[in-house]
């Protein structure tokens, strides 16, 4: 959701506050959801390690855990940005060359290697995410969200990759349609991915969600 609102800076005459806002909020607001996704992967990793019987894992199954990884994955990020504000900020910029006779009235990122860092940082731990993720796809479906988040990160990796070079090859306003594009679409794989099996049981199927289901689809399992 923070994803989501991150898009109305984008929007409107740039301004220095939005210009110095616009790339920093999108960054730190994406990590903290996909660090958010990764800390959700790795609880469902340990959890299933935890439940063999004398397993060193059934300590690390807490909720302390997904909270630290969400806070040190998201301060890494916001490190990146405070030096990038920093050292070199975004600005207004007049764009007089892209357009001739035509005055475009744009953001300079300032420093572009720290605005590839951002993106970087923010692509490795949707990778992370998505690694692990595969790896434990294959565990019981009902009790399993791996294979949905894995489809979840494997949609925001596609989303960015085909953008990068969209935006690169791009000018003037049509660089913000296509970041905001972006931005909108992943947010949404994001969320869809997750909780739409989650809302059709919910809504659709409800007698899927009990208890007795549960277990007779285990004992058929085993």
């Amino acid at each position: 959701m923070l994803g989501f609102l991150s898009v109305f800076f984008f929007f409107g005459h740039p301004v220095d506050k939005t210009c110095l806002l616009r790339q920093t909020s999108f960054g730190v607001f994406f990590s903290i959801g996909v660090s958010s996704v990764l800390a959700k992967t790795i609880t469902v990793c340990i959890a299933f390690k935890a439940s063999k019987p004398g397993s060193i894992w059934v300590k690390w199954v807490s909720f302390r855990l997904s909270i630290s990884v969400v806070l040190v994955c998201s301060s890494v990020q916001v490190l990146i940005c405070v030096i990038w504000l920093s050292v070199s900020p975004p600005y207004v910029e007049f764009d007089h060359r892209s357009y001739p006779g035509k005055i475009i009235i744009q953001c300079n990122e300032g420093s572009v290697i720290a605005f590839y860092s951002m993106l970087g940082y923010m692509g490795f731990l949707a990778a992370v995410s998505f690694v692990l993720a595969f790896m434990v796809r294959t565990l019981p479906d009902r009790f399993n969200e791996a294979k949905y988040i894995t489809f979840s990160m494997l949609l925001f990796c596609s989303v960015w990759i085909a953008t990068i070079p969209a935006y690169l090859s791009t000018k003037g306003k049509y660089m913000v349609i296509v970041e905001i594009f972006a931005i909108l679409t992943s947010c949404s794989g994001i969320l869809g991915c997750i909780f739409f099996p989650k809302v059709y049981i919910l809504l659709l199927k409800p007698s899927l969600n009990s208890k007795n289901i549960i277990i007779e689809k285990k004992k058929l399992r085993l």
